[in-house]
């Protein structure tokens, strides 16, 4: 790839990642397509999408997945799914039962309200889990991995995507959010969570202090608890709030993973990373906060 591509695919890499959100979101409410058949098929295309970015414009060529870590990467996927829809049950019960058909405001005016209440609910919990030494050792299966890329984005404890999804999605909706609105808001959701892991270079430049990115999210993925921070995948204001914002522009983290490889199971352990939550908490092994 010639440079001058190479540098029109870096500036536009997330604008059209944007534009294919309110592509499909539009034409899912319009057309009124399955909300939850649109949103897989929507999730898939962009696990394809960044993965060909990835290849693209690497970030780190050491990042790139080799076999094997596709491997793992794709049981962690298929479990995740799969434990996650079995498991969302109850809450998509409560979910369609407190959440309104049609919302009070018109839905432009909703999604902003929706979308700022979904992230501050993730980047409490997030925070949370980082914290608490029992959630540590549902979240830390996270931190395991020593790249960070699109394919491990999925690398997690299903109870952690149990208790996140389910913060967010009951809030959205105690909060008399319509569906619609917390389909949309769940698309974005989608996006970004892929797109801050993805191994690409891409800068947002000051966009980063409202939009969570890349050069955000390797950091809080850094062994270098100095470093580290920055709760907020999607966007960046509660992290600006809550004193946690860590943006450094061109800062490279010194290592990714866990400071204390030791506290977990290699991510190649699938049993064993799920079954290693039911040890007595000691401490957060490698969270970026360490302990309290």
């Amino acid at each position: 790839m010639g440079e001058q591509l190479r540098t029109a695919v870096r500036h536009g890499a997330y604008p059209f990642l944007l534009v294919g959100l309110v592509a499909i979101s539009a034409a899912t409410l319009r057309l009124r397509w399955d909300l939850g058949r649109a949103n897989q098929l929507f999730l898939l295309g962009t696990i394809g999408y960044m993965a060909l970015l990835e290849r693209l414009i690497p970030y780190e060529p050491e990042w790139v997945p080799n076999a094997r870590e596709w491997g793992w990467y794709g049981v962690y996927f298929m479990l995740t799914m799969i434990g996650g829809a079995l498991s969302q049950v109850p809450v998509s019960a409560l979910v369609g039962w407190a959440a309104p058909a049609h919302g009070v405001l018109p839905l432009w005016a909703e999604i902003p309200g929706a979308l700022l209440l979904g992230s501050l609910a993730n980047y409490l919990v997030h925070r949370w889990c980082h914290t608490n030494p029992r959630l540590w050792r549902l979240h830390g299966v996270h931190h395991v991995p020593d790249k960070v890329n699109v394919g491990n984005n999925g690398v997690n404890h299903l109870l952690d995507v149990l208790l996140t999804q389910g913060c967010v999605q009951f809030s959205l909706a105690l909060a008399g959010f319509s569906e619609p609105a917390v389909f949309v808001v769940g698309l974005f959701v989608v996006a970004q969570g892929y797109f801050v892991h993805a191994n690409i270079d891409v800068r947002l430049g000051p966009l980063n202090h409202v939009l969570a990115g890349p050069e955000q999210h390797r950091l809080h993925h850094s062994t270098d608890l100095s470093e580290a921070g920055h709760y907020g995948s999607d966007l960046s204001v509660w992290d600006h709030a809550f004193g946690s914002f860590t943006w450094r522009p061109g800062r490279r983290p010194a290592a990714v993973g866990l400071a204390d490889p030791g506290g977990f199971p290699a991510t190649g352990r699938v049993v064993a990373s799920h079954l290693q939550a039911w040890r007595r908490p000691a401490r957060a092994e490698g969270s970026p906060t360490g302990s309290t």
